[in-house]
């Protein structure tokens, strides 16, 4: 007899059935991290103002960490995604306030595709060693691109500007929002790192020391940084004080008709500068040596309207100081959303045209394109223009430096009136198109941590609220509310000393960008030679135990 195979003999056993349960488990499986990332978004979201949970945005990072460690880049592309998300659609709803959702929609889905390939790079290095530092990295160079592209950026979101209440808030004086956003996502992910090793310890692997020492450093390097850089905060006053008065008219009424009663707007705030006024005569408020309006204080052009000239003269004269008037004014044919300078004995003597304007909301970037698509763009009549110099008035005696409304969000807008010697800083806006919505808080929290970057005081005035007088240590000392007509008198100290961030301008933002650009290459490296030789365990995975 000729003996058979085994393998020839034996009946074939069938393969064993999926049940309804461990498909749907298989499926939760895969859907649980997308859910988690998006979710890790959102706790982000919270950290942000009006509320003070700064750190919350330690777990939101520690959790997105944990989503992305070794997975593939295109897993990493789509839950990057989902966490930007998250993050951007309530931190941005008040972008369809008066339009509609689809602009507040389009906005957060574009600005989440930043997000989505920062998700796509920190997976691919999250099995370098000290991945937490490259990953961390990458995050900063996102927000370098997002500040940047497309139509000049909108950096609205930035993690440097949940943390005007936080531990890490010195560090903005050290390098600015790129270092202070980096040292939180960086602590973030150490966080996850480091509790990734505890569990692995807890389950009996074995850890080298190098390893746990590099996620311990990311967890707690961050936080000795920003306490060894609490001696650059300083609010004392190196070249003398100044008294400044902050003026609120408020709005007839909110949104995008706020300017509709020809000037309405204009009339309360001269009405309330007459008031100061009126207190300071009584000795209720000390006098100001200078006044600031907010922007759009006057909402028609008090060049070539008579009755406007006249109205601010009077409030101007009634004051009897200096005041920084926002006014728009059509100039050669041309739209600027200006700030002029008025004396009270000499009328206007300076302006400053805001430079950094707002796509679709002071200009339609590509109009005939986008007119094809939505007839919105005729609530822009005229583009504004540009302007061209950075904003610095003389003000009795003081040097203030200038960035209109949305310019406070772009770190060079107000670095510059800095290096060009102002003492402090004016922050004027109009928020009134955006109701009782979260942008005016976002919007004050990023005026707090440009007052500790450049370590000046800034003022806030708002045609609507909430004007703010913040000292250069980020306090605010006092505020307004919102749709109220109100005034602020505060004595703020004069500065001229520049800290770090404000010395070495885009340099930490640049050495960043350089880091996260060396993590990569690194990771493409190994990856290529990985393909060149037999698989073995990456350094990290030996590092372990797993």
């Amino acid at each position: 007899m000729t003996a058979t195979s085994p393998s020839l003999d034996a009946p074939e056993q069938p393969e064993p059935q999926a049940t309804p349960l461990s498909r749907w488990a298989r499926r939760a499986g895969r859907a649980l991290p997308a859910a988690v990332a998006a979710l890790a978004g959102v706790l982000l979201y919270v950290s942000f103002p009006p509320r003070p949970l700064w750190w919350l945005a330690l777990p939101a990072f520690a959790v997105f960490g944990w989503c992305l460690r070794g997975r593939g880049w295109k897993t990493g592309l789509g839950l990057g995604y989902l966490f930007g998300l998250g993050f951007l659609l309530p931190l941005l709803v008040w972008t369809g306030v008066e339009v509609g959702s689809g602009p507040w929609l389009a906005l957060a889905g574009v600005e989440a595709l930043f997000v989505a390939l920062v998700g796509a790079g920190t997976a691919a290095v999250s099995r370098l060693p000290a991945w937490p530092v490259w990953a961390a990295a990458l995050w900063t160079a996102g927000e370098a691109a997002r500040a940047r592209f497309p139509f000049g950026g909108f950096p609205w979101g930035k993690v440097a500007f949940g943390q005007a209440d936080g531990v890490f808030l010195p560090l903005a004086a050290l390098g600015g929002t790129p270092v202070l956003g980096f040292a939180v996502v960086l602590c973030g992910f150490g966080l996850a790192e480091t509790v990734r090793l505890a569990v692995a310890r807890r389950r009996g692997g074995e850890l080298r020391r190098p390893v746990v020492v590099a996620a311990l450093a990311t967890l707690l390097l961050p936080v000795a940084g920003a306490l060894a850089a609490r001696p650059l905060v300083s609010d004392a006053a190196e070249d003398g004080t100044t008294t400044i008065a902050v003026v609120q008219g408020n709005v007839p009424r909110a949104g995008l008709g706020f300017n509709a009663q020809r000037r309405a707007v204009l009339d309360f705030h001269a009405r309330e500068t007459e008031r100061l006024a009126a207190r300071v005569d009584a000795g209720r408020v000390p006098r100001p040596d200078l006044v600031l309006w907010p922007e759009n204080a006057s909402d028609i052009d008090p060049f070539t309207n008579p009755d406007a000239r006249a109205v601010i003269s009077g409030a101007v004269h009634a004051i009897g100081a200096p005041v920084s008037v926002g006014a728009v004014v059509n100039r050669d044919g041309e739209l600027y959303n200006e700030q002029v300078l008025w004396d009270p004995d000499k009328g206007p003597v300076d302006t400053y045209d805001k430079r950094q304007i707002q796509p679709f909301g002071e200009y339609i970037p590509l109009r005939s394109v986008i007119g094809f698509f939505s007839s919105d763009v005729g609530m822009v009549r005229q583009d504004f223009s540009r302007g061209t110099r950075p904003g610095v008035f003389p003000m009795a005696g003081a040097r203030v430096g200038l960035a209109t409304c949305y310019e406070a969000a772009f770190d060079w807008a107000v670095r510059d009136t800095v290096t060009h010697g102002a003492q402090l800083i004016s922050v004027p806006s109009n928020n009134a198109t955006f109701d009782r919505s979260e942008m005016t808080y976002q919007q004050l929290a990023m005026s707090r941590i440009r007052a500790v970057e450049h370590s000046r005081a800034v003022a806030v005035p708002v045609t609507s609220g909430v004007s703010a007088v913040i000292m250069p240590d980020g306090r605010i000392t006092d505020r307004t509310g919102l749709f109220t007509a109100d005034s602020l008198v505060e004595r703020v100290p004069l500065r001229s000393s520049q800290t770090p961030a404000t010395r070495l301008g885009t340099l930490p933002e640049l050495l960043l960008v350089l880091l996260a650009a060396g993590g990569l290459g690194w990771t493409g490296a190994r990856t290529l030679r990985s393909r060149r030789t037999p698989a073995t365990p990456d350094a990290g995975e030996r590092a372990t135990g797993e």
